[in-house]
């Protein structure tokens, strides 16, 4: 069967459906604002770039409340959630106060680092690339850590579960 090629302009709704087709894992991405604050928003935008050297990107928009504590900014972490951290993806997906209450530790940097996820990568800001209403975050990778567990994973507008495949 083949799908009918959408034309120009695009039904920006109907786009992000398209995309959402597309499985994600999910991140909080962390920084420290210029007066030092942790600041942090849930993203599915992360990926892997390059191994030599180790780089990784994500993107922002610039309308995100956050966007202010990253443009600029010398250094982030990449949190990687585990299936089981569906209120810290919630919260870091909502207006407000993210880290009030929460428990975090602190990174190079003072990179604040979520606990309890399956990846936490410290990164140097490499590059930043305009990409539309975004803007394309690299980084490179300092620091990392990492643990077995289920990811977190995002598709179709709603959370999903990761299966394993014996191939």
């Amino acid at each position: 069967m083949t799908l009918p090629m959408r034309s120009q302009p695009f039904d920006t709704r109907d786009f992000r459906r398209a995309l959402g087709q597309f499985a994600t894992g999910v991140c909080v991405v962390t920084v420290r604002d210029p007066d030092g604050h942790p600041q942090g928003l849930t993203v599915n935008s992360f990926a892997s770039v390059s191994l030599e050297p180790p780089l990784v990107l994500w993107s922002l928009a610039r309308s995100s409340s956050v966007f202010p504590a990253f443009h600029g900014a010398t250094h982030f972490a990449v949190n990687v959630l585990a299936a089981d951290q569906i209120d810290l993806s919630n919260r870091f997906a909502a207006p407000g106060e993210r880290f009030a209450g929460l428990a975090w530790e602190e990174g190079h940097h003072g990179l604040p680092l979520l606990r309890g996820c399956l990846a936490n990568f410290e990164c140097t800001t490499a590059a930043t690339h305009e990409g539309g209403d975004h803007v394309i975050f690299i980084g490179e990778v300092a620091r990392y850590d990492a643990r077995p567990g289920t990811p977190l994973v995002y598709s179709g507008g709603r959370y999903a579960q990761a299966l394993p495949h014996d191939g």
